[in-house]
């Protein structure tokens, strides 16, 4: 299949649909709504809420497409023997992984809490993958999943973007991925963190990955749909 381009900072960047995956990141309803982990933290939800629509919209271009797509999904088992203590006992001791919140166990596997948001749902053969860390490839089978479709590229949405987003930036450039942010597709509770987040990405050349958004994501499978 020809390539197509994408529109990113610093530069341009080729790829392949057929050889390129959406990554959702941690789209979940701990993080997002009210009464989750993320508010126990004292964070404000609601600027999480950003990124939702523009997920959406690429995650619709890629399905049409026929793009691989990951939606990820950071917890614990029930039984938290894959929780490192250090993880664990932080915050308030009655609102940390594993205690009893609004939506179940905080960030613990099979609750409604730990689930993905009703708006970015996966679609029957869609990959969901669980995983104990911020890495999406940490303790988990993404990069066996990426060689067996031949990806190459990797389009990462989600939140937040200073965190789970940045270390899976960082982990698939160490393995030789095109990575690129969709940034109106991430968030961040702290809206600083991710503009300087970004701009770490694209720093000196593209440091470790390229920056994008969802209408040049949209914008470069309809002049493919076009010309095909």
């Amino acid at each position: 299949m020809p390539q197509l381009s994408l529109a990113a900072e610093p530069s341009p960047l080729a790829f392949d649909p057929a050889r390129t995956a959406l990554v959702i990141i941690d789209m979940q309803r701990d993080f997002l709504e009210p009464g989750g982990f993320g508010e126990t933290l004292g964070n404000d939800v609601s600027l999480l809420q950003a990124a939702v629509g523009p997920c959406k919209a690429a995650l619709n271009a890629a399905r049409a497409a026929g793009m691989l797509v990951i939606h990820t999904r950071e917890g614990h088992r029930p039984d938290m023997h894959d929780a490192p203590p250090a993880k664990v006992n932080r915050g308030e001791p009655a609102a940390r992984i594993g205690c009893a919140g609004p939506m179940g166990r905080i960030l613990i596997r099979g609750e409604d809490g730990h689930d993905i948001i009703p708006e970015l749902y996966p679609a029957a053969g869609e990959v969901v993958l669980d995983k104990p860390g911020k890495g999406a490839f940490y303790q988990t089978d993404l990069e066996l999943i990426l060689r067996n479709r031949h990806v190459d590229t990797l389009l990462i949405c989600g939140v937040t973007t200073e965190v789970c987003v940045h270390t899976t930036i960082r982990e698939g450039n160490d393995r030789g991925y095109h990575c690129v942010a969709l940034a109106d597709c991430c968030a961040s509770y702290f809206p600083e963190f991710h503009r300087v987040g970004l701009e770490m990405i694209k720093a000196q050349g593209g440091i470790f990955g390229w920056v994008s958004d969802s209408a040049a994501l949209i914008a470069a499978l309809h002049a493919k749909a076009r010309a095909a």
